[in-house]
């Protein structure tokens, strides 16, 4: 296994692999303790019983970290090819990009590619029963044979499982390096490399050296505008100007701006969904960190994505300067924003910037003497959003209607039309007033209600 995977020339990382680094190391060092040269008829020699455990050791070892990965990204069937189809899906090189950005062209490089990908088709069918035999384990033929547990969407990177197994199915069942090949340029181009190509939104870390990171948000809620109720002409409005995004025209940075709980960042995690086959993905980012903007958008600029970084819930008091960077980086800067990068905002204030009576007031005995540039100020950062988009309060009628379509989803019996809305009358008034994030809080209480849920799914 290690002398193949150190011919790698464009996947040669995959040494750097944690869990394929220490099984190499584990059959390098199984060959060398049953070398052939000194033995009788050229039989491999007896191990000693303390290295034969401690092999036996780091084999199950190996296991223990695949299984833990499996789980993550939902293996199946062959976790052993999951494995290899990961690391090819995950393999971040100038050949990868190039796919995922024209798809396959000639060139010597298809060499050296064609070399690799001879070598996976090798791997993808190691022959484990050796190391099985002299150690007197079966754990390779498990989970090379495998049936996972049903789980939770939440439990595992749904998203990834879905491409992994499909590509770890066609590299096994390709006929030689060519087909794979043809495989791997069409799934880089199509589905995309990496972190960005397999995952839908991200959220910004730092690690323990302080470097930036983009950390994929692996579970995300699988909703569309249509769930939506209501809200239709701002509904239109977002999605063309997404569509337009998309689609590699001019497209306008976004504020979603209204009253709490009306759909403004449900509309935001919708486009997402309707857009995510089309290269969109999306970049969640906190007031707090806008002073990484500038770095987050160089590290996504030169990709063959449409990136949207998202600020929920966007506001600030006087004393409070973020905005400053925000304004930079939407326009104004000196480097311009890249063509692939948009701005979406929800806030439930229309200028962002808390204002006071006193910024009015062109004149004051104490303090600035301009108050009308500082208003101008605080109103520019707006400006720079070329589309601004209202979600007010819904009326009774329009709420009413929101709590029947989401009761008929929910499934709820036992309850009449009439009893339904005199209900949710009486829930508005005590909970916060009418809305869609009421409606749904109202029908999450009724559908935990024995009398009124619906029958359990298996």
């Amino acid at each position: 296994m290690y002398d193949r995977i150190a011919r790698l020339v464009i996947y040669h990382k995959i040494s750097e692999d944690d869990i394929i680094n220490r099984l190499a190391s584990v059959f390098r060092d199984l060959d060398g303790l049953t070398d052939t040269s000194g033995s009788k008829n050229g039989a491999p020699g007896l191990i000693p019983e303390l290295e034969k455990e401690a092999l036996i050791t780091r084999c199950y070892d190996c296991i223990n970290r695949l299984l833990d990965i499996a789980t993550v990204y939902g293996y199946d069937r062959n976790l052993w090819q999951c494995h290899l189809a990961y690391t090819i899906a995950f393999a971040v090189n100038p050949f990868s990009l190039s796919c995922e950005k024209y798809g396959s062209k000639e060139g010597t490089v298809n060499r050296f590619a064609y070399s690799d990908f001879k070598i996976y088709k090798e791997l993808f069918h190691f022959d484990f029963s050796k190391i099985e035999n002299l150690l007197g384990i079966d754990c390779f033929s498990t989970v090379t044979d495998y049936v996972s547990q049903k789980k939770s969407d939440r439990q595992y990177n749904k998203n990834v499982s879905i491409f992994l197994n499909r590509l770890a199915l066609d590299i096994n069942n390709a006929a030689d390096e060519k087909e794979v090949f043809e495989i791997v340029t069409s799934f880089y181009k199509n589905v995309g490399v990496g972190e960005f190509g397999l995952n839908k939104a991200f959220r910004i870390a730092e690690d323990p050296d302080a470097n930036l990171k983009l950390i994929p948000i692996t579970n995300t809620e699988d909703i569309r505008l249509d769930d939506l109720v209501g809200y239709e002409l701002q509904k239109k409005k977002l999605l063309d100007n997404t569509r337009a995004f998309v689609s590699r025209r001019t497209a306008n940075n976004c504020l979603l701006y209204g009253d709490s709980g009306t759909g403004k960042s449900t509309s935001i995690k919708a486009v997402l969904n309707e857009f995510y086959d089309d290269g969109l993905r999306i970049i969640e980012i906190y007031k707090h960190q806008f002073k990484h903007l500038s770095t987050v958008i160089s590290q996504i600029k030169n990709r063959n994505y449409r990136f949207i970084i998202y600020m929920d819930d966007l506001s600030f008091e006087e004393f409070e300067i973020e905005y400053k960077y925000l304004k930079a980086v939407i326009e104004g800067g000196l480097e311009t924003r890249p063509e692939n990068v948009l701005i979406y905002a929800t806030s439930n204030r229309r200028h962002l910037i808390k204002e006071t009576w006193k910024d009015r007031d062109d004149v004051e005995n104490n303090g600035e003497i301009h108050r009308s540039d500082t208003m101008a100020e605080k109103l520019s950062l707006v400006a720079r959003f070329g589309i601004t988009i209202n979600y007010s309060a819904p009326n009774q009628k329009d709420y009413l209607n929101i709590v029947k379509r989401l009761a008929a989803d929910a499934g709820l019996k036992g309850i009449s039309e009439e009893e339904l809305c005199r209900r949710a009358l009486a829930w508005e008034l005590y909970n916060g007033g009418r809305s869609g994030r009421c409606a749904r809080q109202f029908i999450d209480y009724l559908s935990g209600t024995e009398e009124l849920a619906a029958p359990a799914s298996e």
